[in-house]
């Protein structure tokens, strides 16, 4: 009996490493997912809050995907109708391409459809040089694209990816590195100061590429562009003398009701990743998947989409931040005494008023969202279970030292889900209230002598 009772505490000791990386490796509720994909996620797009996720913060590659990025970023820079020209490089990328030619002119706007239906190598090469060759030197920048060098087309695709790289970072996405405009799978070593040398993937997140498609579909300026591009099933156009017809590969568009997005994408090192959103009754959800099986497991991302955009909309509901039971009553908030403040009765105590900077009451009770979270996105509410609450805390400042201006940040309100803090409100003083100094006592002490006498 002993031995039994320390075999079953040896078995549980060894058992115990695996439950805990299971814990950290999932987010959200324990939910039986048959999911094929490494890494997922399923995203409320509008609040940015993880509903699901499976080894959601894992970088790793995320071959077509990397798409979206580079048409935002034409979209947000550029006009579909701009004119550009094809370098040997960008002709030269490998399958899956549209056979541009050195020299063939084409617009925007074309070789965007080419790159978001058919996912073109080639085509976001050359878009790439288009806008990346702004930042090169005077000399560079004036060159026609097709008598770059190799290595002068490499500079303007390396100018484009610092520009997708610091939208990433705008975007909060500390675990992603762009390399390469179309998602092929690539390196780069940078030395540092000490001679350290430090490799860097090209990369992303499950939980990044879906805060970077919540971008694209709601936040994005270029939004509605993006959204007719990636919406589209088939896109036929001429140039050159040739005739050119992409057909969309995101079969999710006509799988389930609200499907507005998507890209696939697929190398040997990521496997197939596939990033979709869907709108359905006011509710937004984003799914990404990476590593979702390789060939002869081309339909896995499809049954992991269903699967995953299933559970959001029947699981995950909009509460309003401003609903009653959830908004903060102002009335909570009490005037702040101020040190050494002017008062209109010499010897009492100065008080400022306080409220809720933006906030103002409106005929259904709702208020303005004028301070959120980390991301500084607009936000009126959140996708919640049934089992969960927001949580809502303040802090206020006890007393202020004068002066105090009006519209001083002293305080705050955070509404938060499981820890996470999704909204943010400031609350600041109404009233300037201005500092006793050895003038203004004189003067009150003088008025009210001769007033006395």
């Amino acid at each position: 009996m002993k031995k039994i009772i320390r075999g079953f505490f040896c078995i549980l000791f060894l058992l115990l490493p695996m439950l805990t990386t299971y814990a950290e490796e999932n987010t959200g509720p324990a939910v039986d997912m048959s999911l094929h994909a490494t890494a997922a996620v399923l995203m409320d797009a509008d609040s940015g809050r993880v509903l699901y996720g499976k080894n959601a913060d894992q970088p790793m590659a995320m071959a077509s995907t990397t798409k979206i990025m580079t048409c935002i970023i034409l979209l947000e820079r550029t006009s579909p109708d701009d004119v550009l020209t094809v370098s040997e490089y960008a002709s030269g990328m490998p399958k899956v391409k549209l056979c541009l030619k050195k020299g063939e002119q084409y617009t925007v706007r074309d070789l965007l459809y080419s790159l978001m239906l058919e996912s073109h190598n080639d085509s976001a090469v050359a878009l790439a040089e288009y806008v990346g060759k702004q930042f090169l030197s005077d000399e560079l920048k004036n060159k026609p694209t097709e008598q770059y060098t190799t290595e002068e087309s490499r500079q303007a695709v390396s100018a484009f990816a610092k520009l997708m790289n610091e939208k990433a970072v705008e975007l909060g996405c500390e675990h992603t590195w762009f390399i390469t405009p179309n998602g092929l799978d690539a390196t780069q070593e940078f030395t540092l100061q000490d001679g350290t040398v430090i490799r860097k993937e090209h990369c992303t997140t499950a939980s990044e590429l879906a805060r970077i498609m919540a971008y694209c579909i709601g936040e994005s300026p270029a939004r509605e562009n993006f959204l007719e591009i990636t919406g589209t099933a088939n896109y036929c156009f001429s140039a050159n003398g040739r005739n050119f017809a992409c057909s969309n590969h995101n079969a999710f568009l006509n799988m389930m009701d609200g499907a507005l997005s998507g890209k696939t994408g697929f190398t040997n090192k990521a496997g197939y990743c596939y990033v979709g959103a869907l709108e359905r009754d006011g509710r937004t959800f984003v799914v990404t998947l990476l590593a979702c099986g390789w060939p002869n497991n081309k339909t896995w991302k499809w049954s992991d989409t269903k699967e995953l955009m299933q559970y959001g909309i029947d699981n995950f509901f909009y509460r309003s931040f401003s609903e009653k039971g959830t908004a903060f009553d102002e009335n909570c908030l009490k005037a702040i005494p101020v040190k050494n403040g002017r008062t209109n009765i010499l010897g009492e105590t100065a008080y400022t008023d306080i409220e809720i900077k933006g906030r103002r009451n409106s005929e259904d009770g709702g208020m303005d969202i004028v301070a959120v979270g980390t991301d500084q996105r607009n936000r009126e509410g959140i996708l919640l279970r049934e089992d969960e609450e927001i949580c809502v805390e303040y802090q206020v400042q006890k007393i202020l030292e004068a002066p105090v201006e009006s519209g001083r940040e002293v305080g705050s309100i955070e509404y938060s889900v499981d820890g996470a803090v999704y909204l943010r409100e400031k609350i600041v003083t109404v009233d300037s209230i201005e500092k006793i100094d050895y003038l203004w006592c004189l003067e009150e002490i003088l008025c009210r002598y001769f007033l006395i006498k």
